[in-house]
This record gives structure tokens, C-alpha cells and sequence, in this order.
């Protein structure tokens, strides 16, 4: 049963974090989702484009995260950690892949703006003139998102299983300080 109900808390952070970074993104260009994006639903609406994208674009992501990440935290004989223990982790690499979506938005902006980057012929021609920086705002912003969740859930799934050794070791020398 932990081990589902990690895979769960991962699947829920990772929709949380989706919908709440794609409803920013999205004010900053729904273009994005509209044009840059197969169109799914027949809106313009940022919020509704946020929210559609926010889960259907995350909820995989967090699979993934929660597999790696209860098998780190449950499979083999060292001692098992329980989804709760796991909350606080979770939540600090969603806060380290907003830091780094947000600098990453921002460099795309900056860069953008200077010409440094700017949008392939085929969505240049799609997106309006005034919303070319913003497209690729939005297009940085999440790439970085899935780059530091990706490589910041490798880095979880380590620490998780290392903090089981240490555990085990602690529960050990505890019962027996020669024992270490």
C-alpha cells in the first residue's frame, strides 16, 4: 500500500505543479498551447488551456517519478520509508524546478528579446509578431521544468536510497554500537 501511495503523492505533485506552472505560462502566452501544441481543445482561454495542459502534460511525469521513487524507498531489505517521508523531498524538488523554470524564463526572455534565439519559420509564421519572446519565454521556462524534474527525480531516487543505508545503519548501531 506505500508503495502505491508514493506513486500517488508523486502523480498529485507532479499535476499540482503542472497546473500551477501552466497557468502562469499560459498568461504569458497561450500561443503556446494554441500553436505550439497539438490543439486539444477548442479554446483560447488561458486558464483553460493551463488547466487541460497542467495535467495531461504532468501526470506522466509523476508516474515515472513515483515508480523510481517507491521502488528507492520500499524495494529490498533495508528499512522502508513511507510516503510521508517522502512529502518534504517531493515538495523541494518542485520548488527547485520552479527556481529553475523561472531563471530559465527569464534567460529565454532576455536572450529573446536580444535576437539571440528566435521562433523556426514554421511557428513564426503561426505566432503574431508581438508574441515571438513570449512563445519562447514560455517554451524555455518548460523545458527547464522537465530537464531539472527529470534530472532532480534521479537525484530524489539516490538520496531516497541512500537515506535507507543510513537508517539502517543508525537503527543498528542503536541496538548495537560495535556494530558499525
Amino acid at each position: 500500500m506505500q508503495f502505491l501511495a508514493i506513486i500517488l503523492s508523486s502523480i498529485a505533485a507532479a499535476i499540482v505543479y503542472g497546473l500551477i506552472h501552466d497557468q502562469i505560462t499560459a498568461r504569458i502566452c497561450v500561443e503556446y498551447f494554441t500553436v505550439g501544441h497539438t490543439r486539444m481543445i477548442d479554446s483560447d482561454s488561458p486558464t483553460l488551456q493551463g488547466l487541460y495542459w497542467g495535467v495531461v502534460a504532468t501526470w506522466w511525469v509523476g508516474l515515472i517519478l513515483g515508480l523510481g521513487l517507491a521502488t528507492c524507498a520500499r524495494v529490498g531489505s533495508r528499512r522502508k520509508l513511507g510516503w510521508k517521508e517522502l512529502l518534504r523531498p517531493i515538495g523541494i524538488l518542485m520548488a527547485v524546478m520552479f527556481a529553475v523554470a523561472f531563471l530559465a524564463g527569464l534567460i529565454g526572455f532576455v536572450t529573446s528579446k536580444a535576437g539571440v534565439f528566435y521562433l523556426a519559420d514554421h511557428l513564426a509564421d503561426r505566432v503574431p509578431d508581438n508574441k515571438h519572446v513570449a512563445f519562447l519565454t514560455a517554451g524555455w521556462a518548460h523545458s527547464a521544468s522537465y530537464l531539472a524534474g527529470m534530472i532532480g527525480g534521479c537525484v530524489l531516487w539516490i538520496k531516497t536510497w541512500r537515506k535507507r543505508k543510513t537508517a539502517e545503519q543508525d537503527a543498528a548501531l542503536k541496538s548495537d554500537p560495535r556494530a558499525c
